[in-house]
């Protein structure tokens, strides 16, 4: 199997991963790793893992007791270990705080690339403010893989998810030592809490159909249920994939993808103007003051700006599919 090195833009996953979370997936990870760093800092401490008979143990463990930890993706238990001597200490709450947003941002690169040891080094020293041995940075290495692959691969029917958002993000991937261009397939659900939560990645050589299809057969597979609304961009073998894996569901075409779509037909002068014209359009209350101020704005530049104008007005019903269907974000 090849091995992926990806490169991931922190921008992107810091506004992919840390919003409108609470109690998310993404929290629960967090927690498992930072707990499993505690376990090696303890490990480097007394020198020896637990139940190991060794000539260099300094001191025996003697249970741990919880610690509730704030993040920006949830609020975490970590499970501090007490010592006989009751000499362990750690930095990493401390530590943790000052650099919340580079650690996640860092784990995200390991759900996307995989778990290194180099990543893993820098890591436990930057949290912990020492430098680990090789073997304890190799042994965590070993226990975290599982663990990110876990939460990629854990069971979603803890919800109903009615509103689901689609997108590939495209990046240089170092493959057999050449540098390739691959898609990572992200889908994003909202739950009928109204909270956002990351369901899963999956690296894909293509958007072809079948790409996306596997994508949303793997997350049925995992329970994912209650979809009324998905929403993507315009993609043909995208949207295919998504009548076909979710028949009855609503699609929508995403507006962001809309508004590029429409501003890369318009001339550079009036682009600007037209950004917030179309902007006033699909932040309109209702549908009908939506017709009325697309149609005004179609008779204001269909002779300046004719195939922005086009590509609005074709694509105007699948932008606003969602007050077709009120029904798929009640709740949310």
């Amino acid at each position: 199997m090849a091995q992926y090195q990806i490169t991931v833009d922190s921008e992107i996953l810091h506004h992919l991963f840390l919003k409108d979370t609470k109690d998310s997936g993404m929290a629960k990870l967090l927690e498992s790793v930072l707990n499993q760093v505690l376990e090696a800092q303890v490990t480097e401490q007394v020198g020896a893992d637990r139940y190991e008979r060794t000539d260099d143990r300094q001191s025996y463990r003697n249970g741990s007791r919880p610690r509730s930890l704030s993040t920006r993706v949830g609020t975490i238990t970590l499970k501090v270990i007490r010592l006989r001597d009751g000499g362990f200490s750690t930095e990493l709450f401390a530590r943790y705080q000052r650099s919340e947003q580079a650690f996640v941002l860092a784990l995200m690169e390991m759900v996307v690339s995989g778990v290194s040891t180099r990543k893993v080094s820098q890591i436990t020293e930057e949290l912990c403010g020492a430098e680990f041995s090789k073997s304890t940075v190799s042994r965590l290495c070993q226990n975290l893989d599982p663990i990110v692959k876990a939460w990629n691969n854990r069971p979603l029917t803890d919800h109903r998810f009615p509103f689901v958002i689609v997108d590939a993000l495209y990046m240089k991937v170092r493959e057999d030592g050449r540098i390739r261009s691959r898609g990572v397939l992200i889908a994003t659900g909202i739950h009928t809490d109204g909270y956002r939560e990351v369901l899963g990645f999956q690296v894909g050589d293509s958007e072809s159909e079948s790409t996306w299809s596997e994508l949303f057969t793997w997350l049925k597979g995992r329970g994912l249920k209650g979809v009324d609304l998905i929403t993507s961009d315009s993609h043909g073998g995208l949207v295919s994939a998504i009548r076909k894996e979710f028949q009855g569901t609503a699609w929508q075409r995403c507006q962001t993808h809309f508004m590029r779509n429409i501003l890369n037909a318009a001339p550079k002068s009036l682009q600007t103007e037209i950004h917030g014209r179309v902007r006033a359009i699909l932040d309109a209350p209702d549908l009908q003051t939506a017709r009325l101020l697309l149609t005004q704005t179609i008779e204001a530049f269909e002779s300046k700006a004719s195939k922005a104008m086009k590509v609005l007005e074709e694509g105007f019903d699948d932008a606003t599919r969602y007050w077709r269907c009120q029904s798929a974000i009640v709740g949310v």
